[in-house]
């Protein structure tokens, strides 16, 4: 039940922000293993449009060592506090290890993995222990995440993903407005002909009808 509440807050916040293909659930990192990460974020490339690059991003929640953490704090005895804590630590640093041993897999993966906490509780005691975050990305190589920092990390990647497929694609827009200036350079010329002879507005107006139609159609293509 635990971790199906954490893939599933994990997978509400997914689709909000992306689009169905940009990422995927349940893929295999690692060519012959049987381990499946819960999502994958396909990660474009640059230079290769084939390439295939995942961000594996795995939920977990150790709910039992966080309770009995949450206990200690409400004891205030000491002793207990510190002990939960160091469980605690212990735990999130084997899933952590778990995460990458099973996911991260260059070049078919980030060089890097994302371990999501579905409560912004928890992921405030690993914050503010500023030695076992280091250590999660120094030596486990997986970023920490609660609910709300996933959501700005995933709208980042977004903003990054539209900026590439821009750059990716400058040459078609340049194409489409090219074509759009020709078509407003026609449109003049049959305006300027309606000028020249009214007598056969009726006719030039239609023209012109057609050619603002031409000119929207071209626009359409720029969106």
């Amino acid at each position: 039940t635990r971790g199906t509440l954490g893939e599933y807050r994990l997978e509400m916040i997914l689709e909000q922000i992306l689009a169905p293909e940009q990422y995927q659930r349940d893929v295999v990192t690692k060519p012959g293993s049987r381990e499946n990460v819960e999502f994958a974020i396909l990660i474009p490339s640059k230079d290769a449009e084939n390439t295939t690059l995942w961000l594996p991003v795995d939920s977990k929640f150790p709910q039992d060592r966080y309770q009995t953490m949450l206990d200690a704090y409400d004891s205030g005895d000491a002793n207990r506090i510190d002990a939960a804590v160091k469980d605690l630590e212990r735990a999130i640093k084997g899933q952590a290890k778990d995460i990458r041993d099973k996911y991260v897999n260059p070049p078919l993966t980030t060089d890097f993995a994302i371990m999501f906490l579905p409560f912004e509780g928890l992921y405030a005691e690993v914050v503010k222990r500023p030695d076992l975050f280091e250590s999660l990305q120094r030596d486990f190589k997986v970023n920490v995440v609660g609910p709300s920092t996933f959501a700005a990390f995933v709208h980042s990647l977004q903003m990054g993903f539209r900026t590439l497929a821009i750059q990716k694609r400058t040459s078609e827009v340049w194409s489409v407005l090219g074509a759009v200036k020709t078509e407003f350079g026609k449109f003049g010329t049959v305006l300027d002909g309606v000028h020249r002879n009214l007598e056969a507005a009726g006719t030039k107006i239609l023209q012109a009808s057609q050619r603002s139609r031409a000119i929207e159609r071209k626009l359409r293509g720029v969106e």
